[in-house]
């Protein structure tokens, strides 16, 4: 299974190591964990529209305007190839390696922007993906199981070694569906980055938010409100 949200998580490590040694997450939030990083109602509760096109989507993202100032789109790297392990995690590593390096979530409708903050020191991205609620909730939840299931791990992508910890968070207490929570922290050569990462599902739309802990706090309700607009 292909999987951009591994991508997103794991996809990190090639960014991390061109941060500059500053990098370490200083957002000075608190991070708790909780038992369940999955809250809402079961996918097949409550009949919703059928799926939304990729163009529907895309109007549906957050954009500049949205954001405010400070935040500039993000240039779109160029595919990465690079062998990639996971050590540590059978279950991610289930997942396999293309999970980490530019796949995508199996649904046929998505799109997806980039935004760095600050002077590139922040980042924050955001994914809409359109299916039917029982594909979108069971691809979402296997992939956080899988992610949040190892509380430490190492990804080696094309031969440098990352350590990575996991945990599950609370509920956003946004509203939606279903809602997924994590925070991983990549550790490597010495320097380290904090990924906030939220998925809420809402009918046959899913929306994931990832990027630095109070980028992702900020924004992640005007992301779920705009996705989710009929207007």
């Amino acid at each position: 299974m292909r999987v951009r949200v591994a991508a997103t998580a794991l996809g990190i490590t090639a960014a991390l190591l061109a941060l500059p040694a500053c990098s370490t997450d200083t957002t000075g939030g608190k991070h708790q964990t909780s038992s369940a990083a999955r809250t809402g109602k079961p996918a097949d509760a409550v009949q919703k529209p059928a799926a939304l096109s990729s163009a529907a989507l895309e109007s549906r993202l957050l954009d500049q305007s949205d954001l405010g100032s400070g935040y500039l789109p993000k240039p779109e790297r160029s595919a990465q190839h690079d062998d990639v392990t996971v050590i540590g995690c059978p279950a991610l590593s289930e997942l396999g390696g293309d999970a980490a390096t530019g796949g995508t979530l199996a649904f046929p409708h998505k799109a997806e922007a980039d935004f760095t903050y600050g002077g590139n020191s922040s980042e924050i991205s955001e994914e809409l993906y359109s299916d039917s609620a029982r594909k979108l909730s069971d691809g979402i939840d296997r992939i956080f199981d899988a992610m949040t299931g190892c509380p430490t791990y190492q990804v080696v992508a094309g031969g440098t070694p990352v350590d990575v910890t996991s945990q599950k968070l609370p509920s956003p207490h946004a509203s939606g569906d279903e809602q997924w929570s994590q925070l991983l922290t990549f550790t490597a050569g010495g320097r380290s980055t904090v990924v906030k990462q939220t998925a809420i599902r809402d009918g046959s739309l899913l929306l994931i938010v990832s990027g630095s802990p109070a980028l992702v706090d900020r924004h992640l309700d005007k992301a779920l409100a705009k996705a989710t607009s009929t207007g």
